[in-house]
C-alpha cells in the first residue's frame, strides 16, 4: 500500500479487465477494491463475511437469494449496499458500471459457495493496482 493519495479515476484506467477486482488500499483487514463490472458475475456466498458495495458509475443490479425468496437491488450510480454474510447474490450490469467494495482480505471474488465460473469472471482474492 501506499501512504500518498489514491484517485480512484487513476486506479480504474490501470486496468481494462471485467469482474476483476483491484485492490486499492486495505483499511484493518478488509481490501478496499475497484472493479469494471459488465453483464452478469454468478451466483455464490460468502459465508463469513458481508460484502459492500458503492457504484461510482452506471449502475449495478444484485440479485438475491434470501429466506423470505428471491428478490433484486438496483444500485444507480451513488446508491450502497451490503450483501449479509450467508446471502446468495449474484451481481449484474447489463450497461456496464464500476464499482468500489469493502471486503475482509482474502475474499475470494467468487465467494465460498458458487455456480461454475464462467471465463468472464475472474475468481481472485484481488490484484494490486497495475496488474
Amino acid at each position: 500500500m501506499t501512504n500518498e493519495p489514491i484517485f480512484l479515476d487513476t486506479a480504474l484506467t490501470s486496468f481494462d479487465a471485467l469482474w476483476s477486482p483491484h485492490i486499492v488500499t486495505r483499511v484493518n483487514d478488509y481490501d478496499v477494491r475497484v472493479a469494471k463490472v459488465r453483464g452478469e458475475h454468478l451466483w455464490h456466498a460468502h459465508d463469513d463475511t458481508d460484502e459492500f458495495f458503492l457504484v461510482l458509475e452506471g449502475e449495478l443490479t444484485i440479485a438475491l437469494r434470501e429466506p423470505a425468496g428471491e428478490r433484486t437491488v438496483l444500485l444507480p450510480k451513488g446508491a450502497v449496499f451490503t450483501v449479509p454474510r450467508g446471502t446468495e447474490h449474484r451481481p449484474s450490469a447489463p450497461e456496464g458500471a464500476q464499482i468500489l467494495m469493502f471486503e475482509r482480505s482474502g475474499t475470494s471474488s467468487v465467494g465460498d459457495r458458487h455456480e461454475e465460473v464462467p471465463d468472464h469472471v475472474d475468481a481472485t482474492t484481488g490484484h494490486a493496482l497495475g496488474r
